[in-house]
């Protein structure tokens, strides 16, 4: 006995054939001219004996598969099942494509299987082939199909009637439903079905709480099966007598809805449950012309669209969402009778499933999360880059190979910090400015633009703060003004002579350093909270403006950093606060990650609690107001010394770590 396979290599095919190494004879597998690599993969992995497994060497898209006249000799009369499993199973391939793997493709197999004189044609195609027929499809029913609009439903049904209409050689098809990972080991090749939806319950696993319930979708009944047990059941069906010219659904015959089968997945990630599902058969109410036009606005659509490109999930497979196809499947029940293949259930290996995405497809496994990898050869500029954060911020994107531009107003602190740079091996420009005037910034930016064509990522890092009450600052609007003037107005104005630049590149990315004090609505910091406040709302603006020309805006919400800037304030000696260093690293998490905003859990917890319960937190504010006074050189008075930290001072600012008091 001897067997001929297309598609052998992959993730179906490697499983059919470890189960056909099992019997008697050759097998020999299709493989192009350029994949050798992956069939001897293949002949490692299943420890094949030598000679067992034989390379035919041929194309998929040519005639005859584009065997050789002599291989083909050598195989008329010898091969007793035509194994064609070679086909593109994917919902976002474009139509050319799968016009010629899966139409094309199943014409070149019938006429090799014809040439060779083989003795059963084994046809592997897909639930898809009955389209989106509305009811209980049967497996002698194939011209019954409806709405094969879509590319993949289409050339599925049309490479099924190839085989049925032109084939003249014993036959027969085997209809598989969704196919997902193997029941045992949980291995799966690429992401498919139910898998693209991980991501999504991955985030929701970070986000909430296990116990915590949220809303779904229901959809209609979804029909997924594990590759081995598809394996198994073929590999029996095919050498069953009597068989011929019958059609398999190799499918589920109790199919769990999209929600069922979505909260599975959840119970094996640790995630919290979509206890609360939607039917959206609800919104069959509404008439198909007013939902057409609404799900096709150009909001809706761009809303809808960034939603599944940021989880990762292909718009076709919202055609699932409302399958309205079942599939009978008692004649393949009945011919599998006694055969001891039984059907797993999903619950029962549903964890294997997650742990092997989790260790091998996860999309995050294969992001570049160096700093390297994201500035090396990019243009990146800090604004007060000499001394505190933005010198810790320099120095590590320069490491890591990026062209530095770091923007200061003491030349002397400019050459140091470039002698610092150069000595790690790192590349620096760096610019003189005075950030509170428009006119400087205007020149730096026009030199900039002249000189390095723009800038990639832009941290604006300069800025000054004041600790001083309302009740002392009623003759000091001055200090509102100087620190609106810096913070907001010369960070504003820098960003507004960049973004262009960026936009024409159609990528970008600007980085504000703002403060825990926004957040946290820190008292005594009126001037200098509502100088970043200005500057966050801006970003805020700005991100909904720019998001689809791929620039990003990330607020950090910075806690407090022992740095020059808090010097005056004698208590903040004895409180914990960041080191640059660390300050530095929320940095290279932004540049990495690219989020709306960095902020640690205190400052996110603050606001919450702030949204929620304000005169609580009034109540907390109002009383850190008075448990740290004004400074010395806030009340104007020179010669008196700062007073030590009181223990309840201590502990409280122990809570309330890095928060500005």
């Amino acid at each position: 006995m001897s067997y001929f396979v297309t598609g052998g290599t992959g993730f179906i095919g490697r499983h059919l054939i470890e189960r056909l190494l099992k019997r008697p004879g050759k097998i020999h597998v299709l493989v192009r001219k350029g994949s050798m690599d992956k069939f001897d993969a293949l002949v490692e992995r299943l420890n094949a004996p030598a000679g067992r497994l034989v390379a035919v060497t041929g194309d998929l898209t040519r005639p005859r598969l584009g065997i050789t006249p002599t291989a083909m000799k050598a195989l008329t009369g010898k091969v007793r099942h035509f194994f064609h499993l070679a086909a593109i199973y994917d919902l976002t391939a474009d139509e050319e494509s799968q016009i010629a793997a899966n139409i094309d493709g199943t014409r070149h197999a019938v006429q090799a299987a014809e040439a060779m004189k083989a003795g059963c044609f084994h046809h592997v195609s897909s639930i898809a082939a009955a389209g989106l027929y509305p009811g209980v499809f049967k497996e002698d029913m194939f011209e019954e199909a409806e709405e094969l609009d879509d590319p993949y439903f289409r050339t599925k049904h049309d490479s099924e009637g190839i085989v049925r209409n032109e084939c003249r050689r014993p036959y027969r098809i085997y209809r598989p439903g969704i196919v997902i990972g193997h029941s045992k080991t949980g291995e799966i090749d690429k992401i498919d079905g139910p898998y693209y939806f991980f991501t999504l319950i991955k985030r929701m696993r970070s986000l909430l709480p296990q116990w915590m319930p949220t809303i779904g979708i229901e959809g209609s009944r979804i029909n997924i099966v594990p590759v081995d047990w598809v394996a198994d059941a073929m590999d029996f069906l095919a050498h069953k007598p009597g068989l011929d010219r019958h059609c398999f659904h190799l499918t589920d015959p109790n199919p769990m809805r999209v929600g069922e089968v979505l909260n599975v997945f959840c119970r094996a990630a640790n995630a919290p449950e979509m206890t609360m599902r939607i039917d959206t058969r609800m919104f069959a109410v509404i008439p198909p012309m007013i939902r057409h036009a609404v799900t096709t606005l150009p909001p809706v659509r761009r809303f809808t669209g960034m939603m599944l490109k940021d989880f990762g999930i292909p718009r076709q497979v919202l055609k699932y969402m409302n399958y309205p196809t079942r599939f009978d499947s008692r004649e393949t029940e009945r011919a599998l009778r006694g055969s001891r293949i039984r059907l797993p259930k999903l619950e029962d290996y549903a964890w294997r499933l997650w742990d092997y995405w989790a260790r091998h497809l996860d999309p995050d496994l294969f992001v570049d999360r160096s700093l390297a990898g994201k500035v090396r050869g990019r243009v990146v500029m800090v604004t007060g880059g000499t001394a505190g954060i933005g010198l810790a911020t320099a120095l590590k994107i320069a490491e890591a190979g990026a062209i530095t531009l770091v923007v200061a107003r003491k030349p002397e602190e400019l050459a140091a910090t470039r002698a610092a740079i150069e000595k790690l091996g790192g590349t620096c420009h760096t610019y003189q400015c005075d950030l509170t005037s428009m006119e400087a910034i205007d020149g730096l930016v026009a030199q900039v633009l002249q000189e390095h064509g723009g800038v990639d990522i832009l941290v604006n890092n300069a800025g000054r703060s004041i600790r001083r009450s309302i009740a002392l600052s009623y003759d000091r609007f001055h200090d509102f003004e100087r620190t609106m003037q810096l913070n907001y107005f010369g960070a504003l104005r820098l960003t507004l002579g960049l973004l262009p630049s960026m936009t024409e590149k159609r990528r970008g990315h600007v980085i504000n350093i703002s403060s825990i004090g926004v957040l946290a609505n820190s008292p005594r910091f009126s001037a200098y909270v509502a100088s970043k406040a200005a500057l966050d709302a801006f970003s805020r603006c700005a991100q909904s403006e720019f998001s689809d020309n791929n620039i990003a805006f990330t607020t950090i919400n910075m806690p407090l950093v022992r740095t020059k800037m808090i010097g005056p304030t004698k208590l903040y000696d004895n409180v914990p606060v960041l080191s640059p260093e660390e300050a530095a690293d929320l940095v290279v998490k932004a540049i990495i990650e690219r989020p709306s905003r960095v902020a640690t859990r205190l400052g996110i917890f603050a606001a919450t609690l702030n949204a929620l319960a304000p005169k609580a937190y009034e109540l907390i504010m109002n009383t850190a107001f008075h448990l740290f006074p004004d400074s010395a050189a806030a009340k104007g008075e020179r010669d008196a010394g700062e007073a030590r930290i009181s223990n309840e001072q201590m502990a409280f600012a122990a809570i309330m770590r890095g928060v500005h008091w």
